[in-house]
């Protein structure tokens, strides 16, 4: 699994490397005039790990296109690979080290988000930012062979730099918060490596982490029961915000039964999904990408939603598809898993429904088969099977930043 989140964040950032906020962050990076061995996605030349995480996990997420998982309430490969990619290359590791420490990362990720719980999320904590930073610091530190004293020393002072707010999805802030988690992540193991010091117990204290962030606090997820969290990653088949995919899988169904004018469609979803994607009246893209109505009308008008270019402003701005998204009604209740939706669309010629989840999962070869179309589709037959065969093999961290910085 580990192996195709990796095909896919390559994927996703060999496919952003050209959006104006990976233009933004990539230049300020290289304005630095930094020295150091770490690639970025798209850019010629090498720099510090810390520079690298912050671009490349930025650059990574501009898509919003790249894995997510529910029970985290994040995206865990964008915040933690870009820190352990850039890690990886200034320590000279081999291929599976890198990939057991990204695995490691990934799946502390996971677990801090599960232990700030939903009342970190619904206060307006991004927790691929907040969580992610714990991940990409503890995948930086077993990087760099840090010690138990040094590694709780990374943990404590991320503590204090973790950070990132929902209030930036739909705008560039929100890819540029998975840049922060990284760079938080390789920032303080470097830190510690030099014998930076820091307060206790800067998570769980009366003033740490989690009960100044709103956290749960549930401390289950830490538990040692043999369960792998990020096995139940959610990959990415719509270039749009992971909460609206319900939505769209279960139109994909009625679509093809659909007779007549469309006189209504209703969506209802989970609550904290309101908070999240459902823009009324996006103006932008970007603010396409979280708005279930827009998104629903587009899959109804046959506008494809896997298609990068689908959402652009002009998409914001089409008549037709902004009368249609007046049609939709979205509505919330408790009892819908939140990784479902229940979707029906009403016509002059009658009436259809369908449900959808995406806790159904894929076999691993059919998720496999559908993460290489996506990246065939994304990057072109020749580099996305350089791709994967670099992925499913014990390639050097020096290889994989080799074929980002190949398309400069």
């Amino acid at each position: 699994m580990m192996r195709l989140s990796l095909a896919d964040w390559m994927t996703v950032g060999l496919a952003g490397r050209a959006e104006p906020v990976a233009q933004i962050i990539r230049q300020m990076v290289q304005d630095e005039d930094g020295q150091g061995p770490a690639s970025i996605i798209g850019a010629s030349g090498t720099q510090p790990p810390r520079a690298a995480a912050l671009a490349n996990g930025t650059i990574s997420h501009a898509l919003d296109y790249d894995d997510t998982h529910f029970a985290h309430i994040g995206h865990p490969s964008v915040a933690v690979l870009p820190a352990a990619l850039a890690t990886a290359e200034a320590e000279g590791v081999a291929g599976e080290a890198f990939l057991k420490a990204a695995l490691i990362g990934v799946e502390a990720s996971i677990r801090v988000g599960l232990w700030l719980g939903r009342s970190h999320y619904q206060a307006g904590f991004h927790q691929t930012a907040t969580a992610g930073a714990f991940g990409a610091t503890l995948a930086s530190a077993r990087l760099m062979g840090l010690d138990l004293v040094q590694t709780e020393t990374a943990l404590n002072l991320v503590a204090t730099r973790a950070s990132g707010l929902k209030s930036q999805f739909g705008a560039m802030g929100k890819p540029y918060n998975a840049g922060i988690a990284a760079s938080n992540g390789v920032e303080c193991a470097q830190l510690a490596r030099l014998g930076m010091t820091a307060a206790p117990d800067g998570m769980g204290s009366a003033q740490g982490f989690g009960p100044t962030h709103h956290g749960a606090l549930d401390i289950h997820p830490f538990d040692p029961d043999g369960i792998w969290h990020f096995d139940t990653i959610s990959h990415k088949f719509h270039a749009c915000c992971h909460g609206t995919h319900a939505a769209l899988e279960a139109l994909g169904q009625i679509v093809p039964q659909l007779k007549g004018d469309i006189t209504q469609v209703k969506i209802t979803t989970h609550p904290r999904w309101l908070s999240v994607c459902d823009i009324k009246s996006p103006r932008n893209g970007l603010e396409v990408k979280f708005s279930y109505a827009h998104t629903a009308a587009m899959a109804l008008r046959g506008v494809s939603t896997a298609a990068l270019n689908s959402f652009s402003d002009e998409c914001a701005a089409d008549p037709a598809l902004v009368a249609l998204a007046e049609k939709v009604i979205v509505t919330a209740a408790e009892d819908i898993a939140e990784t479902a939706s229940e979707v029906s669309v009403t016509t002059a010629a009658g009436y259809h429904d369908a449900t959808y989840d995406l806790a159904n999962r894929l076999s691993s070869s059919a998720l496999r088969t559908k993460l290489m179309a996506k990246s065939q589709a994304l990057l072109g037959a020749h580099l996305a099977a350089d791709i994967w065969a670099t992925c499913t093999s014990d390639a050097a961290p020096s290889q994989i930043g080799a074929h980002l910085r190949a398309l400069s």
